[in-house]
């Protein structure tokens, strides 16, 4: 008998998820049906009993976070971020999680850098918020760069973190005053995303003594930045992988699968040659 999963958000577009959990679900050996599921946000409420049969399902925008309001449990990631995108029904209970994260520190992992050396992210939404405050809380030493217009709300994600973890220092700065000279650089604005993939966040000058770059965007698969960063002689990855390894962690949390480190790089190359 098959299990039954899916992905909800409105609107949905054009996704990678089924082609990612359809892999993800052969290779692990289980029978599956997954679907793409379009709920208007007036309407998740109405759609609860179909989402408690499911097995398990992964959320998107804009349902992170009323989500939270079907659940009967989160994990530590899920209440850290006020954020869900995957849940598991088992024995009348709903757990929700946060892989966004899982996928995040492994990326990093994956590009050989570490959260606990000196970084500097870029941006501040809600992809940014997340990445400063689990940077903060690997032992990162956080430089914020962000825009003018930004800056009172990376402020108070700098509040945020220092009442977390008073010892810990974050400095906020205006993206055009970074300089280089950081472990690890994580791009977590949309800047150079598909269609206005000839733009950057950073010149490539700024790009001096860094380490490592991580850009979160994904289509492109090469975005200037990473390009840039190839080109000054940093170790680039953008984010496919991120978005993989999330949706690895969703299968490790609904079946405890497990997989092959040269499947997962594989199906990363796969999806990269999809954008």
């Amino acid at each position: 008998m098959k299990d039954n999963y899916a992905l909800i958000g409105y609107p949905l577009g054009h996704s990678l998820s089924p082609q990612i959990h359809t892999r993800l679900f052969e290779l692990a050996g289980i029978d599956f049906q997954y679907d793409l599921t379009e709920i208007k946000p007036e309407e998740l409420r109405s759609h609860y009993d179909h989402l408690k049969s499911l097995k398990g399902f992964n959320i998107t925008i804009p349902h992170k976070i009323p989500i939270i309001d079907f659940c009967d449990d989160l994990s530590e990631g899920a209440k850290r971020y006020g954020s869900v995108n995957c849940i598991l029904n088992e024995n009348g209970k709903s757990t929700g999680h946060n892989t966004d994260v899982l996928g995040f520190v492994k990326s990093v992992e994956q590009l050989g850098a570490t959260l606990k050396s000196k970084v500097c992210l870029l941006g501040c939404g809600g992809v940014g918020r997340m990445m400063a405050i689990e940077s903060a809380y690997q032992g990162a030493d956080l430089t914020m760069a962000v825009r003018t217009e930004d800056i009172p709300v990376a402020e108070g994600i700098k509040s945020e973190i220092e009442k977390l973890l008073p010892h810990n220092q974050v400095k906020v700065i205006n993206l055009s005053e970074m300089s280089g000279g950081y472990d690890l650089v994580i791009n977590a604005t949309p800047v150079g995303m598909y269609p206005k993939t000839e733009f950057s966040p950073l010149k490539k000058e700024q790009l001096q003594n860094v380490t490592y770059l991580f850009d979160a965007i994904y289509n492109p698969t090469h975005t200037t930045l990473s390009k840039y960063a190839k080109e000054m002689g940093v170790k680039a990855s953008t984010g496919m992988a991120m978005l993989v390894l999330q949706a690895v962690a969703a299968h490790e949390i609904w079946n405890g699968s497990e997989y092959k480190q040269s499947d997962i790089d594989t199906l990363i190359k796969d999806m990269e040659a999809l954008v």
